[in-house]
């Protein structure tokens, strides 16, 4: 029984060490790229004090599971820090999954709520999936309003800031069957 652990933890870390390291510097401008093409995304874009990028998030996990990504942060359009998003969760869970994500700052209080050290969203907060011609919902952890978007749907999102945030996630591959207990943490470096 330990040796499984063990090979399920090894094959666990190295998922996600592999998915969040291939994110290199264009990662961002071509993950920013792909958010912006999306006319959910864009209004955001324009009209919030800052965001935090997050190019490749690795997610994975049996029973017991866990998510990794590095991510920039930005204010007023420049880059103001590194970010780190961790998740570790219990419950039914099973699979991998790789993911790109974005959150939104509406106003400067929500910018520094998530610069002012160990971040941690609660169960208000959930994800709009961007997906290509698909509709879809993803969550942190809990239930809001939000439809997805592709490029093909015609459709308008309604997606809104909930307590000054945003958040879109577009999946990269893999496959994630879960319902599980816990939130994303998030922890911010400035750049000086």
């Amino acid at each position: 029984m330990k040796l499984i652990k063990l090979s399920l933890s090894l094959f666990f870390a190295i998922f996600i060490l592999s998915v969040s390291n291939n994110a290199m510097a264009d990662d961002y401008t071509n993950t920013i790229d792909k958010f912006n093409k999306s006319d959910a995304v864009k209004p955001f874009f324009n009209a919030a004090y800052g965001y935090a990028v997050f190019p490749a998030v690795g997610k994975g996990g049996i029973v017991l599971g866990g998510a990794y990504g590095s991510g920039r942060v930005y204010k007023q359009g420049r880059i103001s820090g590194t970010a780190t998003l961790m998740k570790i969760s219990i419950g039914f869970q099973l699979g991998g999954q790789a993911f790109s994500e974005i959150i939104f700052f509406q106003d400067k209080r929500s910018y520094d709520e998530f610069i002012s050290g160990s971040f941690e969203f609660d169960g208000s907060v959930s994800a709009v999936a961007i997906t290509a011609a698909a509709q879809a919902q993803a969550s942190t952890q809990g239930t809001t309003a939000g439809a997805s978007l592709g490029p093909a749907t015609g459709k308008q999102a309604e997606a809104t800031y909930t307590k000054g945030m945003a958040v879109f996630i577009h999946t990269l591959g893999g496959l994630m069957y879960e319902m599980s207990i816990g939130g994303q943490k998030f922890s911010f470096t400035p750049i000086n």
